[in-house]
């Protein structure tokens, strides 16, 4: 079973290009040009065990909205490529993850229809060179296009550790809820 994909795109704001195999090791080439957003897809990748290639060019001189924004989005899209059908799949995973004094529970649904409930309080306006605001808005454009009923909360005072935290438990959930374990749709629909 081939689970890769490899998607591009190009707005006026934009360059976009995502590789991602779901049956892969946690290897990550990533180049957003924001490097905390760097880290935490690498981070992404090492706990998903996903294989991500990521090289993305953003209008990061005005901010780093649209490049957060659109990353996301092309994630989205190259998940739902991968997993093709979805036969087979768990489909629903959870994942709590601590970070020193921070915890971040991540819970997904591959359902096809995308939801997302956020309930993340940060402190600061940003971590390094990474708006804070924009975490949620990448979960947020991560399950509109990805189909992924998506909950995520998180607490804790220190916000690098918050964010990192959540970076993991959406990595540990996707993982679980990528894994094919019988051969049947996960789903009494018959499809998802």
């Amino acid at each position: 079973m081939n689970r890769k994909s490899k998607i591009q795109r190009k707005t006026s704001e934009t360059i976009i290009n995502v590789e991602l195999d779901l049956d892969g090791t946690g290897e990550y080439q990533v180049e957003t040009g924001i490097q905390f957003f760097n880290h935490m897809l690498e981070s992404f990748t090492r706990h998903s065990l996903f294989d991500l290639k990521v090289e993305a060019q953003g209008d990061i001189h005005i901010d780093d909205h649209h490049t957060v924004e659109d990353v996301a989005i092309v994630l989205g899209e190259a998940l739902q490529e991968a997993l093709g059908d979805k036969k087979g799949i768990r489909r629903m995973a959870h994942a709590l993850v601590p970070m020193d004094e921070s915890l971040a529970m991540v819970a997904v649904d591959l359902s096809g229809r995308s939801y997302t409930v956020l309930d993340l309080n940060f402190h600061q306006g940003k971590v390094g060179d990474l708006s804070t605001e924009n975490v949620g808005h990448f979960l947020e454009s991560l399950a509109q296009t990805g189909k992924i009923n998506l909950h995520a909360r998180c607490e804790g005072e220190n916000d690098h550790h918050q964010v990192e935290a959540i970076f993991k438990a959406l990595a540990r959930a996707l993982h679980d809820a990528t894994r094919v374990v019988h051969d049947s749709m996960p789903s009494t629909k018959g499809v998802i």
